[in-house]
């Protein structure tokens, strides 16, 4: 089917008014010449081909187990028409995610950063029938209104004469604007190079009777002032907007434009705006419950057209699943004593760890953070005692030098070791306490890291002491008992060696995880990291191994690999089933169960077939006969499904297990929500069981994932997934801030990698140091 379009070749006018800006950087002078330009109209003609058809009869056989493509094709004809539908409201599309632009879904995040509460929706094959999956979802947006209002919110400075102009362009790139007082819609593109009192633009004027046109230069501020009689009231001295093309500039006064709304934000958040972001997403159960109602209700689905053409009909009412709540394993704390959850919780008081570390070579850092440290030291040894920890006094507090505190963080943390290796000139000590003066973001966190685990091997603990209490010294003690090689609880059926499938047989547990840089952050390396269970029959100590790979790769491209002369194998999985094998009684596992956490299901097959794939490379080139069963098992956070407990307004309990209706017709899936979810409404665990060779019923595969949400040494809370994916996510954002303090100069090591553009090599993490390779460091 063929057929033309006309478009106009200037920007649309929705309001009559004196014009405004178009090419060779002037402004448009009349409306006539306007309605002139109006006439050199652009004819396109557009020729529409047949794709292919999609037979809606597909989702019916998907339902039966039949997956197919074209069953996949025809749920995404069904998402299209939702998208279509909310885009008809005006609203912004963000994949399956809709946007409203009403004021009352905007929550400010400071830094003329918005949250906006919008909704997703998307259709689904499930055990249960096809569903609409609805949930409620939050992006970012850019600040409507005065574009000087959010640059000086964005730069957070007071005045318009503070703004840095440089940042302010790139930040400012492709918004869109209107123009008062014409209400035209433009695109920046740039800033002017002068002030707007200083940039001057050919004008060219038709004298009285004639027909040649003079041109002669004026400035951008006499001609919005003198010719447009348009009161400037502060752009004169600053930068003008360009929303034209780079050889053909058109210049506009700042105080002139307003930003559009419904502009996603797309760089990276502060601390501070995702803390603000995540506190005002948050709605308790029936808060959402109400919201998606009422979203349900004036969306009229039953409306749409192309909805009742593809014979769907949706139901008002939610989903009603069934399900069952698992009992919280029984723990164990010092001197065999029981720990008994109760609803995802315990603590111990009058209690001890049940593996104290011992703590005596070991020093005080300050970076300049205003507290009592004599009080913190008395208060860390103290409670040390009451959990079985004995602490000695610190040989030494050493006080950053009043002169380095405005230094960049790499000369902070150098000269902090100078101070500590002039304090111990026979050895560093083993353990440090390093006290920052920023609680969420501090420079020095990242150098600091570095410095230890890779070039000293110290263990060492990072604290913000802000508000200090009995309770933070605990949940400090907590990490450190962890780092240092102690344990602080475990679970009662892994002493008594009890756990079905894997107290008998030799078992690894894999949590592996993939850390990208933030968005915009196109160029920084993905971290891979995996952790590994150590000292079986425990499921409760793990090590962790980390490498740098090509930036936004999700699978993990260094699992085995060997070197060039094919004699060694470097890659992640030879160290750990290395340690496994050491610290397990030279016993090699007959059981690897791997969790992997941060794919989506159009990757599953790459799990299997690449990473898997490298695990049994691995594991044949230590030993050619050695064929152990695999359990792999994908852990999903990212989705939007959720459960509501039917006439209760609380979230539903620690240990609630879904595996029906509202799971795949045909693979091994199911929801758990091990956690108590106390803020907000309690977000599943979504597990893909994709291979199980080790053959566990599906009782006690449950029973394990759930057990293994009360292993997490750093709280004591069960957490909402399995804590061998939680470590490795800690691991891969820990050694991430390596990197930010690398000069990526050629003087750095790389791995021969390449970038996903096939170009510029990888860094290469430093290793760390032998001291400290076994242990939790991240916890």
């Amino acid at each position: 089917m063929e057929f033309t379009v006309l478009l106009d070749s200037f920007s649309s006018n929705r309001n009559s008014g004196n014009g405004s800006p178009v090419g060779n950087g002037s402004p448009n002078e009349t409306d006539k010449k306007r309605i002139r330009w109006a006439l050199q109209s652009k004819t396109f003609k557009v020729e529409m081909s047949f794709a292919a058809k999609i037979p809606m009869q597909a989702i019916a056989a998907a339902l039966r187990g039949q997956e197919s493509e074209n069953s996949q094709e025809a749920l995404r004809v069904l998402d299209i028409i939702l998208r279509q539908h909310a885009a008809k409201q005006g609203c912004l599309l963000v994949r399956q995610s809709f946007f409203h632009n009403n004021p009352k879904n905007y929550v400010d995040l400071g830094g003329g950063v918005l949250g906006c509460r919008g909704f997703h929706s998307s259709f689904r094959a499930l055990q249960g029938g096809l569903s609409l999956n609805m949930d409620g979802s939050t992006t970012t947006i850019i600040q409507p209104g005065p574009l000087i209002d959010f640059l000086i919110a964005n730069q957070n400075v007071s005045n318009p004469f503070q703004i840095d102009w440089a940042k302010a362009k790139r930040t400012m790139k492709n918004l869109r604007i209107k123009v008062s007082p014409t209400n035209q819609e433009y695109r920046i593109t740039g800033i002017s190079e002068n002030s707007c009192k200083e940039q001057l633009f050919s004008l060219k004027s038709r004298a009285a009777g004639g027909n040649d046109a003079e041109s002669f230069d004026i400035t951008v501020y006499d001609y919005f002032v003198n010719h447009r009689s348009i009161d400037l009231r502060y752009s004169g001295d600053l930068p003008c907007i360009n929303v034209g093309k780079p050889k053909r500039p058109t210049y506009i006064p700042v105080e002139l434009c307003s930003l559009l709304s419904l502009q996603r934000y797309t760089k990276a958040l502060t601390v501070l705006q995702r803390s603000q972001l995540v506190e005002k997403s948050r709605q308790k159960p029936q808060e959402k419950i109400r919201i998606l109602a009422d979203v349900m209700k004036s969306n009229n689905y039953a409306a749409e057209p192309m909805l009742s053409s593809c014979g769907i009909t949706i139901s008002s009412q939610f989903t009603q699943v069934q399900g069952r709540v698992l009992p919280a394993p029984k723990l164990k704390a010092g001197n065999g004593e029981d720990v008994i959850p109760r609803n995802g919780r315990w603590n111990f008081n009058h209690k001890k760890f049940f593996e104290p570390c011992k703590i005596e070579n070991w020093a005080v850092v300050n970076f300049s953070a205003r507290c009592d440290v004599r009080g913190l030291v008395r208060d860390l040894i103290r409670l040390g005692e009451m959990k079985g920890i004995l602490i000695s006094d610190p040989m030494d507090v050493l006080e950053e030098n009043a002169q380095s505190r405005r230094a960049p963080p790499l000369v902070r943390v150098d000269k902090m070791f100078e101070q500590i290796q002039t304090a111990f000139p026979d050895a560093p000590p083993r353990f440090l306490v390093c006290l920052l003066p920023d609680r969420k973001n501090s420079d020095i966190y990242g150098p600091w890291k570095r410095k230890n685990l890779a070039e000293y091997g110290i263990f060492n603990q990072c604290l913000a002491p802000t508000r200090v209490n009995d309770q933070y010294i605990l949940n400090v003690l907590l990490k450190i008992n962890a780092k240092l090689g102690g344990l602080n609880s475990l679970l009662a059926m892994e002493q008594s060696r009890n756990i079905p499938f894997v107290s008998k047989v030799p078992t690894i547990i894999f949590g592996m995880d993939v850390s990208h840089g933030s968005p915009g952050q196109s160029d920084i390396p993905s971290i891979a990291a995996v952790v590994s269970s150590r000292n079986w029959p425990l499921l409760s100590r793990y090590r962790a191994s980390v490498r740098s790979q090509s930036p936004k790769v999700e699978m993990v491209d260094s699992l085995f690999k060997q070197t060039a002369d094919k004699k060694d194998d470097s890659g992640i999985v030879r160290e750990l089933l290395l340690d496994y094998y050491k610290s397990s009684g030279q016993t090699k596992p007959a059981q690897i169960i791997i969790f992997r956490d941060g794919v989506s299901e159009s990757q599953f097959n790459q799990v299997l077939n690449i990473e898997l794939d490298q695990i049994n490379e691995a594991c044949k080139f230590l030993d050619e006969s050695w064929s152990p069963k695999f359990t792999v098992i994908v852990a999903q956070k990212n989705h939007h499904t959720k459960f509501f407990q039917d006439g209760s307004p609380d979230n539903v309990p620690p240990g609630t297990v879904i595996d029906n209706a509202v799971c795949h017709p045909q693979s091994y899936d199911f929801y758990m929500c091990a956690h108590a979810g106390m803020i907000g409404t309690t977000r599943p665990t979504h597990y893909h069981v994709l291979l199980d060779e080790i053959g566990f019923s599906a009782d006690d595969l449950q029973e394990l994932i759930h057990s293994l949400s009360y292993v997490y040494q750093r709280c004591t809370t069960a957490i909402s997934l399995v804590a061998p994916v939680r470590y490795a996510h800690l691991a891969a954002t820990q050694i991430s801030q390596f990197l930010k303090f690398d000069d990526m100069s050629e003087t750095s090591s790389s791995h021969g990698g390449l970038t996903s553009a096939g170009q510029a090599l990888v860094p290469e993490l430093p290793e760390l140091h032998h001291n400290v390779r076994s242990s939790m460091f991240f916890c």
